[in-house]
C-alpha cells in the first residue's frame, strides 16, 4: 500500500508543494512546528532514510540544502534546523524548521494552526526561491 507521501507526490491527496525534482520532493508540513516548516521526501518508498542507495541519499541532502536556502530567503529566522525522525510515517522524509533557538525543533510543542490560504501563500514564496 502507498505510503501517504507516495499518494501527495502522485497529487491523490493535495500538498503544498515548494519544490521537486525527478527523485525528491518538498511540501510544507500541514501541522508545522514553525511556519514554514517543510518536508524532503524521496520519491522512493524507503522506510529508513538510510536504507536509500549511496548516490541518492547523497542527492537527497543536496537536494534539502536547496531548498533550505529558499526557506530562509523567505521565513525570518537564524537558521533551518534538520531533524530525521521516521516513526510518525513509514516513508523517509526530513524536516526543514525555520529556528531562532533549540526549543522551536521541540516535537512535544503543540503544533500551529496555519490555514490554507497562509499555507499556499508560504509554498508559492519559498517555491518562488527554490534555485
Amino acid at each position: 500500500m502507498p505510503s501517504i507521501f507516495t499518494r501527495i507526490a502522485e497529487r491523490e491527496i493535495p500538498g503544498y508543494f515548494v519544490a521537486e525534482s525527478e527523485d525528491f520532493f518538498a511540501i510544507l508540513d500541514i501541522n508545522p512546528l514553525q511556519k514554514g516548516h517543510t518536508l524532503v521526501v524521496p520519491k522512493m518508498e524507503v522506510d529508513y532514510i538510510f536504507n536509500l542507495p549511496d548516490e541518492l541519499l547523497g542527492n537527497y541532502f543536496q537536494f534539502s540544502k536547496r531548498v533550505a536556502k529558499a526557506i530562509e530567503n523567505v521565513v525570518a529566522c537564524d537558521r533551518i534546523g534538520v531533524a530525521v525522525v521516521g516513526l510518525e510515517v513509514p516513508h523517509a522524509h526530513i524536516h526543514l524548521i525555520p529556528i531562532n533557538n533549540i526549543d522551536d525543533m521541540n516535537f512535544s510543542r503543540p503544533k500551529l494552526s496555519v490555514d490554507k490560504d497562509e499555507l499556499r501563500q508560504i509554498a508559492e514564496d519559498i517555491s518562488a526561491k527554490f534555485i
